[in-house]
């Protein structure tokens, strides 16, 4: 799958999800993009899935219709989501275009 990382992700995560091609906001220069201009911009470049950590995204832009899926992180982490690598991994296998898939990241 075509991934990618909003800003809040941390980007020692994309080591975890070698299956996958990785690509960051900062790569493409879109950091400074707003949601809705970032969303087109990635359905058009073929990302299957964004995995933020805005949480709010999911009330600020309608998703229906979508040709990606959002993977919600619920921390911005790293050493907790380094934790909850396989639980990324599995939300992002089974998000559907349109949909929001929540990881609760918490620390054991």
């Amino acid at each position: 799958m075509k991934v990618l990382f909003d800003q809040g992700t941390p980007a020692p995560l994309r080591s975890h999800l070698s299956e996958h091609s990785v690509d960051t906001l900062a790569e493409k220069g879109w950091s400074n993009k707003d949601n809705g201009e970032l969303l087109d911009l990635a359905e058009h470049e073929g990302y299957d899935v964004l995995v933020t950590t805005d949480q709010n995204l999911r009330h600020q832009q309608s998703l229906a219709g979508r040709r990606l899926g959002i993977v919600v992180l619920l921390s911005t982490a790293w050493p907790m989501i380094r934790l909850r690598t396989a639980d990324v991994e599995l939300a992002i296998a089974v998000v559907r275009p349109g949909e929001v898939v929540e990881v609760p990241i918490r620390a054991d």
